[in-house]
């Protein structure tokens, strides 16, 4: 196998992770404060012109529009490639607690009911922040809560509410709790589905780690297995060649038939062995073909078939226009793990159908076999999964699932409704250009 002895596997590592939950976090904080501007826009309007109560509207209309500009270039930030840092979530909430206080300062300081939404960037910096950042955080909107205590813009109630004033601020209170409460569960339910989508990812990223690890161990263990064979097969060829001179053996039509069939099987062993130290990237003077489609695949059924002589095969072709790309000993070696598997499971009959969709290359195996029992489907690609009651059964699936990943690729399985197992696999073309190729 071609790139997995000779490159990395290693899949992007937890900081890449964890800046891409970071950016979603980033995305939820700017959602919040659109609805922090129109419930504030809300509030002042309701304040000023339903309860009459005189409120300063041009400089709180300022705070609104700087939050509103704030916004705009947090969603350009966004846009961008590079990750979120915490210092950008931590400055967003910073930035949120100043507007906060600048607004309570010019509508009552400490005595506005909505003072309790200090709280509310607490707990959000709590979930996103560092603990480092969290308690600066706590330190300043405790500072402002304290400054708001002494420094404010005093509100003239009308006299209306005068004797009501306590019924009022009991309402405001409620108003503020029901409306943090909301956000919170809305925002935090939010952060947690990013939570648990970052973890999953990074079990997914686990599990395959191992499993090319895995291949990496067979991978040595098969090239070391190829250079201990060389020597014995060598010998056996020298033998061969020598009894095909001796007069006594040439004599026995029967035994020199059978001498030059021992030479073929000799030679396809020794054939094998060659491709696995290819594959390996040991074997100078060879490596990757550039070939086509119908090129490709048209070689691998011709010698697939020549060596294994299926009773019946179908080989169907809807590819469209040929096109060229990099033949790899890995990717035929997958196809004739997939091939192996059919045909033992059905031995009668086998189906290649060839097609593409949009910018992929579509292999599709069929055959008429029993079919995938239900676990074999829940573990399909799994080291050692198999039906197969014999030692190192079910490496072959599990090899052809990481190669195709590893090409950019998915290996999808399902029984037939008209009976018999299907196996697909979705290649990339781009993975399979040269182009492409030589960017591995």
């Amino acid at each position: 196998m071609s790139d997995l002895l000779g490159q990395g596997w290693g899949p992007p590592g937890p900081m890449t992770l964890h800046d891409k939950t970071n950016k979603q976090n980033f995305l939820l904080l700017i959602q919040l404060r659109w609805i922090a501007v129109g419930g504030q826009i809300v509030t002042i309007l309701f304040v000023r012109y339903v309860l009459g109560i005189g409120l300063p509207l041009v400089p709180m209309a300022v705070v609104i529009l700087l939050l509103i500009a704030l916004n705009v270039a947090s969603l350009r930030r966004h846009s961008s490639q590079d990750a979120i840092t915490n210092t950008e979530l931590f400055l967003g909430l910073l930035l949120d607690v100043t507007a906060l206080t600048v607004q309570l300062y010019l509508s009552g300081g400490a005595s506005n009911p909505f003072i309790s939404l200090y709280l509310l960037q607490v707990i959000l910096g709590a979930v996103l922040l560092e603990t480092w950042s969290v308690w600066a955080l706590v330190f300043i909107a405790s500072t402002c809560f304290i400054a708001l205590t002494t420094f404010y813009r005093e509100i003239s109630l009308p006299a209306a509410h005068g004797a009501g004033l306590f019924s009022l601020h009991i309402q405001g209170m409620f108003i503020c709790f029901v409306l943090a409460a909301t956000l919170l569960v809305l925002f935090i339910t939010r952060v947690q589905n990013n939570i648990r989508t970052r973890d999953a990812h990074l079990a997914d990223l686990r599990q395959q780690s191992a499993e090319e690890a895995h291949i990496v161990r067979m991978g040595l263990l098969a090239s070391g297995a190829a250079h201990e064979l060389g020597t014995p097969l060598a010998t056996l060829s020298v033998i061969l060649n020598d009894w095909q001179r001796m007069p006594a053996l040439e004599a026995d039509p029967d035994l020199a038939q059978e001498i030059r069939e021992m030479q073929g099987q000799l030679d396809r062993c020794k054939k094998i062995v060659s491709g696995i130290l290819m594959s390996s990237g040991e074997l100078r003077g060879e490596g990757t073909v550039r070939t086509s489609v119908d090129a490709f695949l048209a070689e691998l059924v011709a010698e697939w078939k020549s060596t294994r002589l299926p009773q019946g095969f179908e080989y169907t072709r809807r590819f469209g226009a040929n096109q060229e790309i990099v033949s790899d000993p890995a990717l035929k070696q997958v196809m004739f793990n997939v091939l192996d598997n059919a045909l033992e499971a059905s031995p009668l009959w086998v189906g290649l159908i060839v097609s593409r969709h949009a910018d992929d290359l579509i292999i599709e195996v069929v055959d008429a076999g029993p079919g995938f029992e239900e676990a074999m489907l829940a573990e399909f690609g799994k080291p050692y999964t198999s039906t197969k009651n014999r030692p190192g059964s079910g490496l072959g699936l599990f090899l052809v699932v990481n190669v195709i990943r590893k090409l950019g690729g998915t290996v999808t399985v399902r029984n037939r409704t008209e009976g018999g197992a299907s196996v697909t696999l979705h290649l990339p073309l781009a993975a399979l250009s040269a182009r492409g190729h030589n960017a591995d």
